[in-house]
């Protein structure tokens, strides 16, 4: 069964949980005693030790300090840090780091490279299952500092089209969707972006069917990604790659011009 996105992680807590046991029990240490020295209940320090919670530096650093493991516990602390991106889009977000042009068509969010923080937390802490607050504040910073790609050197040029629903789409409140299209607006500004929007009475059936991003590199190498549910997909050559550059390109066909696109995202802000 190939790993999933849940099940990677929680090897690693149970392989420090484990650590945690053999420490505490080698010292003579019952698993009370750790609970009550960190502050924590015994049964929330047990599922630590068992691998279902993520072992907290805390617990961490208690459990150093009581079983004399002279920071080999503590140590562990780096190796459970949360991964900054999903692990569906970690493929793609090495590629895009290398692109020279990014065409991206959403049909029910905004795309991550233009999202508020305000928008983006929304979105990330409210995922099914829950994150855990420090994911959440490591994803919420990562999707930011991809951000800088929008005004990196030599500039990359970005083509986006986003679906009504996306713009209507109210995520985090009136108010807060507001300063979201605000900030389209303003990011649309800039020379090496455009964006498009595709109203729900132009589009094609095409446009239903999930977000395409399409890639080139500086070595001039083109992937396609496509982004769905559980799973992510990254092509960099073959039918798929065709496929999906074709369906782009006939819905970037239907989608607005630039300057009549923001008046759309306007008028649609406008009406929150």
């Amino acid at each position: 069964m190939p790993t999933t996105e849940s099940q990677q992680p929680q090897q690693t807590w149970r392989y420090c949980g484990d650590q945690i046991k053999l420490w505490r029990e080698g010292a003579g240490v019952s698993r009370q005693e750790l609970a009550k020295e960190a502050n924590y209940n015994y049964e929330y320090v047990k599922s630590m030790e068992c691998g279902r919670r993520r072992p907290t530096l805390r617990l961490l650093q208690v459990a150093d300090q009581m079983c004399g493991a002279r920071g080999k516990l503590t140590a562990a602390y780096e190796h459970l840090k949360p991964e900054p991106f999903p692990e569906r889009t970690q493929q793609y977000v090495q590629v895009e780091a290398e692109a020279i042009t990014v065409q991206w068509y959403e049909p029910l969010l905004i795309p991550g490279l233009l999202q508020t923080e305000e928008y983006a937390r929304e979105l990330i802490g409210t995922n099914c299952p829950p994150l855990d607050e420090e994911t959440v504040e490591e994803r919420v910073a990562a999707r930011l500092k991809r951000q800088e790609k929008l005004t990196s050197k030599p500039p990359t040029l970005f083509s986006y089209v986003i679906y009504e629903a996306a713009l209507r789409a109210v995520v985090g409140g009136s108010d807060g969707m507001h300063r979201q299209l605000d900030h389209l607006l303003e990011v649309g500004k800039q020379r090496n972006v455009s964006i498009q929007v595709l109203p729900f009475a132009l589009a094609p059936s095409a446009a239903l069917s999930g977000p395409i991003v399409l890639v080139e590199t500086a070595d001039h190498e083109s992937y396609a990604f496509a982004d769905g549910q559980a799973t992510g997909a990254l092509y960099s050559s073959g039918d798929k790659l065709s496929m999906l550059t074709q369906r782009h390109g006939m819905i970037r066909t239907q989608a607005l011009s630039v300057e009549e696109s923001a008046r759309f995202i306007r008028k649609v802000a406008e009406e929150l």
